[in-house]
């Protein structure tokens, strides 16, 4: 997003930096206990999610769904009008390559900020967010505690990229790790670099809260992004909502498979529905 000119972001170099405001979240949350896993190390931990991350990538890039952007300037907590929004459908053509089908864009009537190249890749790409084992060697990453996320018992990391390589695109904040499935469940954070070549180029990334869901009995898949912040562009302040949705995940009907710890992942019946009431529309 960009102020109408471009927008800017805040990189927070150390771990110890990290500001974690509490965002909109009605989802029932226990308290963090800053108590050492038992049974297992934090290295040991910190490997097995990185190689299932590895994994769920690899599954997502199997699966069709639909996404559904809503991006909102604000006027305290009301929308004053100004709206990016777009669905689309993530499916397959008939060789099997991917594809993206726009089946909704009313005209953007944002005004106030801009939406950038950057912000559409971090909505589709950063906001999702996995961290595989192939990446994990870029970030620093700090054990934290465990706490209860609804029925789900987590681990807790922090975590920030040790450096900006060139123009790569980094998340850095806080994420939940199931201790069952070893895969992540929640992030709260925000994509960094924020870009502020000049006073009138300046690129500025919410903060946000993305939530999982089980599908097929496997994988923790996106299902809703939420973002309320205000970015502080250097000729003024502009407070923004962002919602995405992620749904109808089904497996592509090809030839292709998905493993799953060495098996093949066969569709369950049904899928695990989100529990609307926990989760901020």
């Amino acid at each position: 997003m960009t102020f109408p000119l471009r927008y800017v972001r805040l990189i927070l170099p150390f771990l110890s930096c990290l500001i974690l405001a509490p965002v909109l979240v009605t989802a029932q949350e226990g308290p963090l206990e800053k108590t050492q896993p038992t049974g297992i190390t934090v290295d040991e931990i910190i490997k097995r999610f990185a190689s299932k991350e590895k994994e769920f990538a690899a599954a997502r890039d199997q699966y069709t769904y639909r996404q559904d952007v809503r991006v909102q300037t604000l006027e305290g907590e009301t929308p004053d009008g100004g709206e990016y929004r777009q669905v689309f459908d993530v499916s397959f053509d008939d060789r099997g390559h991917k594809v993206r089908n726009v089946v909704f864009a009313p005209q953007n009537t944002l005004t106030r900020i801009g939406m950038t190249q950057e912000d559409l890749d971090d909505i589709e790409n950063r906001l999702p967010f996995v961290l595989t084992s192939d990446e994990v060697s870029e970030y620093d990453i700090l054990y934290v505690g465990k706490q209860k996320q609804d029925e789900l018992s987590t681990y807790v990391f922090d975590i920030a990229p040790k450096e900006i390589v060139g123009k790569k695109r980094y998340f850095q904040g806080r994420i939940w790790v199931d201790d069952h499935d070893f895969q992540i469940v929640k992030t709260y954070g925000k994509t960094v670099p924020d870009i502020k070549k000049k006073k009138d180029q300046e690129n500025l990334f919410p903060k946000f809260t993305t939530w999982r869901e089980q599908i097929d009995g496997k994988y923790w898949f996106p299902t809703y992004t939420r973002a309320e912040d205000t970015l502080r562009f250097s000729i003024g302040d502009v407070k923004i909502r962002e919602i995405v949705k992620y749904a109808n995940y089904q497996k592509f009907g090809s030839k292709s498979t998905i493993t799953y710890e060495g098996q093949e992942v066969q569709k369950a019946p049904e899928q695990k529905k989100p529990d609307e009431e926990q989760k901020p529309q």
